[in-house]
């Protein structure tokens, strides 16, 4: 399950890398945190709500950076 998750977060850190705005900088940071977060739970459910969390900032980032490209 993580090693799925970790997958999906290296995608999308690498999308997010292509955009370098403060914004795209500031979601990232703040996906990366809870990624972090979740590695380190031995919760499984908090483990999913965290990445769930962090995969809607970096969705949330990537329709803005749409929005402005």
């Amino acid at each position: 399950m993580r090693f799925g998750y970790v997958i999906a977060a290296a995608g999308a850190a690498l999308a997010l890398a292509a955009c370098n705005s403060p914004q795209d900088k500031a979601a990232e940071q703040k996906a990366d945190a809870l990624e972090s977060q979740a590695a380190a739970t031995s919760n499984e459910a908090a483990e999913t709500q965290l990445n769930q969390q962090a995969d809607q900032i970096e969705q949330q980032a990537g329709k803005a950076d749409d929005a402005q490209h």
